[in-house]
């Protein structure tokens, strides 16, 4: 019988070696199954037959779709009645969408609604549960220009990026709020969730900044909305600023946006 070497620790079992980010790359490689993940990046829980019209395939690809998806992780369901509801499975995956989105080409424009679509993506979106595109962005710059965020600029360090993609949002630029911004806040009339991280940062994939998540970013989307300075749209992850909120925006955080046309569906 083969003796253990003198001195050497025994041989442990081994639960699982690298990881396969090949699985998930033969996930995301179908245009089907990512215009689904892309359709659920702001955070809502969809039916079959919605995402499958937003992917444009038949009901029965869709399904095959969705099952992927959701045996991988990537997708949770919800049962409503007879209706099953779907979902991103938490900010993990929105992170890697938003990663991913850095990374890719940008689809050609071939018409004048594609165009209005992709500037309204860009003006003001949603990224999972919070606000991203150039409103994200700007709403970052002025917490920190007005001193209510400290520990970061809001830039995207190219030095910093692999650390910056990883599971769940951003952790490496150390934001926080400070005590005139938490004053502000509570002026502004803001509701923070309990028991959640309160500052975290996505990198912004059309800005290339960072912009803001966690319990703050999630509650600035929903006072926005409570005080119908955004409206969310039907049919994208655009967000429609209204006179209302552009005149907020301006007066409460200095923020000027110009005004386009609203996203197409």
């Amino acid at each position: 019988m083969r003796q253990q070497p003198t001195g050497s620790a025994p041989l442990q079992a081994v639960a699982g070696g690298d990881t396969d980010i090949a699985a998930i790359g033969a996930l995301v490689a179908d245009p089907g199954r990512c215009r689904i993940l892309l359709a659920l990046d702001d955070g809502r829980a969809l039916p079959a037959t919605r995402l499958a019209a937003e992917a444009g395939v038949s009901a029965a690809t869709a399904s095959s779709h969705l099952g992927k998806l959701t045996n991988a992780g990537l997708l949770a369901v919800e049962a409503h009645g007879r209706h099953r509801y779907y979902r991103l499975a938490g900010p993990a995956v929105a992170q890697l969408i938003e990663a991913l989105q850095q990374l890719a080409p940008a689809v050609p424009i071939r018409s004048l609604r594609q165009g209005t679509r992709a500037q309204a993506l860009r003006r003001a979106r949603t990224c999972y549960d919070h606000l991203a595109g150039r409103l994200g962005v700007e709403l970052m710059s002025a917490m920190i220009e007005r001193g209510h965020l400290t520990g970061g600029d809001g830039a995207f360090d190219p030095s910093r990026a692999h650390r910056d993609h990883r599971t769940g949002y951003g952790h490496d630029v150390g934001y926080a709020l400070t005590e005139s911004g938490n004053d502000f806040l509570t002026d502004f009339g803001l509701r923070i969730p309990a028991r959640r991280r309160l500052i975290g940062y996505c990198v912004d994939w059309s800005e290339q900044r960072h912009h803001l998540a966690g319990a703050l970013g999630r509650s600035l989307l929903d006072r926005f909305t409570e005080a119908d300075w955004i409206r969310r749209t039907e049919a994208t992850r655009a967000v429609h600023i209204t006179e209302t909120g552009r005149q907020g925006l301006h007066d409460t955080f200095g923020i000027r946006l110009e005004r386009h046309a609203e996203p197409v569906p």
